[in-house]
């Protein structure tokens, strides 16, 4: 992939570079847009997920269709 150029202000050049560590602002900058595009999809699958939790008798389908939700061990929802 070819290497472009963007222009901003030294400032906010200097922060990125703090917030960069040890990588280069390079490297930083393609994580930081991968993140925002997961952030995205995530979004995208958030809204969707809520669409399908509102329809009338969604859950009560689902538990007939799957046997419902599988029991979680307490030592599960312990927080890491």
């Amino acid at each position: 992939m070819e290497d472009t150029s963007v222009k901003i202000d030294k400032e906010t050049r200097d922060r990125l570079r703090r917030l960069a560590g040890d990588r280069s602002l390079k490297e930083y900058l393609a994580g930081l847009a991968e993140k925002e595009e997961q952030e995205q999809r995530l979004g995208t699958a958030t809204a969707a997920f809520r669409k399908v939790l509102s329809v009338p008798g969604i859950l009560e389908r689902f538990d007939a269709d799957f046997g419902g939700l599988p029991s979680v061990r307490h030592d599960e929802t312990q927080a890491a």
